[in-house]
């Protein structure tokens, strides 16, 4: 049964960062993306970045670009998503999906099959 569980979520200055963790499991190969998406109220989720697991391969959202920095460590089978200079824009749950893709793809939500419960993400002084 293949589950994803994000932690690091909270309450974050402008201009600070923070590290956004997805656990994981049940995944049988590495032949999935792994992505991370946003929904900030009364807005339709989008896509932030993604990554393959099987050649690292990644993409991000014009937003976010040379801000925030996705990586996967398959040993540990987590992916990590780190957000440098946040803007109260990036206010949002964040959620962490898995798609069954060897690349990262669009990084379009209608891809994506397996969604963890998600965190949330704050900006504010």
């Amino acid at each position: 049964q293949v589950q994803l569980v994000e932690s690091g979520g909270g309450l974050v200055q402008p201009g600070g960062s923070l590290r956004l963790s997805c656990a994981l499991s049940g995944f049988t190969d590495k032949y999935y993306a792994i992505g991370w998406f946003r929904q900030a109220p009364g807005k339709g989720r989008e896509g932030v970045s993604c990554i393959s697991r099987l050649d690292g391969s990644t993409r991000y959202a014009d937003s976010v670009k040379d801000r925030f920095t996705i990586s996967r460590d398959n040993a540990k089978n987590t992916v990590s998503l780190r957000l440098n200079n946040v803007k109260p824009g990036d206010t949002a749950v964040y959620y962490c999906a898995a798609a069954p893709l060897g690349v990262a793809g669009p990084c379009s939500p209608a891809d994506f099959t397996y969604w963890g419960q998600g965190t949330q993400v704050t900006v504010s002084s």
